[in-house]
């Protein structure tokens, strides 16, 4: 089968783009009676190197990146959209994959294809993902066409699915499931690497810590985080840090880092809340093996793979139940209601306090992130890439 991707999504730096790469090295693993014809722009392919027998790049000369262009308040160019279209009609594929619908672009008429949907967050929480009324728009044209164009639906959890064929009214027969995984980078670690990789990060010596990795978007609710940090802070004899992961700057998402930091300097924890920026697999497991807990306190996760990636280095979680998380990594964590501080508050503060239960939720909570595998992620996609083709 001849399987045209959406590599465009490469260059993203944030969970989709970690979904597509990671997905695309194990399809041509597992499918190498396959052809994949990856079409994308220079930068997708600078980002990301796949080189395999049965792998296949058309590299499309776009005025910018879509990646940037698809980003909360920008526009993409018709031009950079009909030259992708006219990509993928010359490769004449059997099946178009969009690994997500966020760099969707049209496909040529009659076109078999599969699109990736992770959630349904900006549906259900519009003003929290898209800044204005021209977003809001141009993301749901968007949608609409790709579930015109698409005889499938991807996901990545039983969760997502449930929520988009609510939210968006997609039949739950046309929905197919591929969960994430942690990438093989996850991993437990020795006490003495993380604690010197939190001191690079500015954690003294012997000080325990929270991490949190991801956006700083408004519907991941970190001021919950940071109000509950700064409580605990001044309840307990030793304060615990609290280290903000990724980067500050260039996010093409809606993002309210500003405020953010403006909430820590009123709540006075300045000196233990650090801003670390983006930090590389390597050094970010040893960040997640060493901390009290990984918070995700959204207020919605179609997966949630910083959760996921953090207990596959060992360490608990505290996260949304509105998300698949308390199944994926059920006695692996803390779960909480979304916009509830004070069971946040009392979360961190078991974990903080009770290190048998820590060790023990941390355990399970490898367990867990083990079974989950981008190989089963692979053969589920591949599977549904051969029924739209049919």
């Amino acid at each position: 089968m001849r399987i045209g991707v959406d590599a465009t999504c490469w260059a993203n730096a944030r969970g989709y783009g970690r979904f597509a790469r990671e997905l695309m090295r194990a399809m041509a693993a597992q499918g190498p009676q396959h052809q994949f014809v990856c079409i994308g722009d220079r930068r997708a392919f600078d980002a990301f190197s796949l080189d395999a027998p049965n792998v296949q790049r058309i590299v499309v000369a776009l005025g910018e990146s879509p990646t940037m262009a698809a980003s909360a308040d920008g526009a993409r160019s018709p031009r950079d959209m009909l030259r992708l279209t006219r990509a993928v009609w010359q490769a004449a594929p059997d099946v178009f994959f969009s690994p997500s619908v966020y760099t969707y672009f049209p496909l040529p008429p009659g076109q078999r294809a599969v699109v990736t949907i992770h959630d349904a967050i900006a549906e259900r929480f519009p003003r929290l993902t898209l800044p204005t009324r021209r977003a809001r728009l141009f993301w749901k044209l968007k949608v609409s066409l790709a579930l015109q164009q698409a005889r499938l639906v991807l996901t990545v959890s039983d969760y997502a699915a449930r929520d988009i064929a609510r939210v968006l009214g997609v039949s739950r027969e046309r929905i197919r499931v591929a969960v994430e995984a942690p990438a093989a980078e996850y991993a437990p670690v020795p006490r003495h690497v993380a604690e010197a990789e939190a001191r690079a990060a500015g954690v003294p010596a012997g000080a325990p810590w929270f991490t949190y990795v991801g956006g700083f978007n408004p519907h991941k609710r970190l001021d919950l985080a940071i109000r509950a940090h700064a409580s605990l802070a001044g309840e307990l004899a030793v304060a615990p840090h609290l280290l903000l992961v990724g980067a500050t700057s260039g996010d093409v998402f809606f993002g309210e880092h500003a405020r953010l930091r403006a909430l820590v300097d009123a709540c006075g924890t300045g000196a233990l809340v650090h801003w670390t920026g983006f930090v590389p697999d390597e050094r970010l497991r040893a960040l997640h093996a060493g901390a009290i807990a990984t918070l995700l306190p959204s207020e919605c996760e179609g997966f949630g793979l910083p959760a996921v990636e953090a207990a596959a280095c060992g360490a608990p979680v505290i996260a949304t139940v509105e998300s698949p998380l308390p199944e994926l990594l059920e006695g692996g964590g803390i779960f909480v209601p979304p916009g509830d501080g004070g069971a946040l508050l009392e979360a961190m503060r078991r974990l903080a306090t009770h290190q048998a239960l820590r060790d023990a939720l941390g355990t399970e909570a490898l367990a867990r992130a083990r079974a989950l595998t981008w190989d089963g992620a692979a053969r589920a996609t591949l599977a549904a890439l051969e029924e739209a083709a049919a």
